[in-house]
C-alpha cells in the first residue's frame, strides 16, 4: 500500500471508528440493533420525489431507496426504507461513507458493518440488500473517480 493509499484510508477509518465506537460499547448485539432502530425512527424520511423506482435497491421485498450525490469533490449518500431495520442499518452504512472522496472510499476495506455483529439478526435477503448498498457506494465512488 502506498503512502497516498494510507492517507486516503486513515481519514475514513477514523470517521468510521468514531461512529461505531458508541455502538460497540453496547455489549449485546440485539441492543446495538435496537439503538440503531431508535435512531432511525427519529431521522426524517426522504422526500417523496426521491422515493421512486430509479433509486430503489433491488433484492428485498421491502422497499429501500439509495441516493448517491456528488458535491465539492466528495461523495454523499442517503438511504431510506419502509422497514425501520433497513432504514437503520442502511442509514448507518451511508453515514460511514458520507462526505469522503472516491479515493478514501475505495481505499477502505469492505464489510465495515461486520464489526457490529448485527447482520445475523436480519433476514438473509435484507443482508444481501445491505451488501448491495455497500457495492453501490463503491461503484459510485469508482464512477466519480473516473470522471475526475
Amino acid at each position: 500500500m502506498t503512502p497516498v493509499d494510507l492517507a486516503d484510508r486513515a481519514a475514513l477509518l477514523l470517521h468510521q471508528q468514531q461512529l461505531l465506537a458508541p455502538l460497540l460499547q453496547i455489549a449485546d448485539p440485539q441492543a446495538r440493533l435496537a439503538r440503531l432502530v431508535e435512531q432511525a425512527r427519529q431521522r426524517p424520511s426522504l422526500p417523496q420525489d426521491l422515493r421512486d423506482e430509479r433509486h430503489r435497491v433491488e433484492g428485498c421485498l421491502v422497499r429501500i431507496w439509495f441516493i448517491p450525490g456528488w458535491r465539492n469533490g466528495r461523495c454523499h449518500f442517503q438511504c431510506d426504507s419502509d422497514a425501520v431495520s433497513l432504514k437503520a442499518v442502511g442509514g448507518l452504512l451511508c453515514q460511514l461513507y458520507d462526505g469522503f472522496t472516491p479515493a478514501e472510499i475505495l481505499a477502505a476495506p469492505n464489510g465495515v458493518l461486520g464489526a457490529l455483529c448485527i447482520l445475523h439478526q436480519l433476514a438473509e435477503n435484507r443482508q444481501r440488500t445491505l451488501a448491495r448498498i455497500e457495492e453501490k457506494i463503491r461503484d459510485f465512488a469508482r464512477q466519480q473517480q473516473a470522471v475526475a
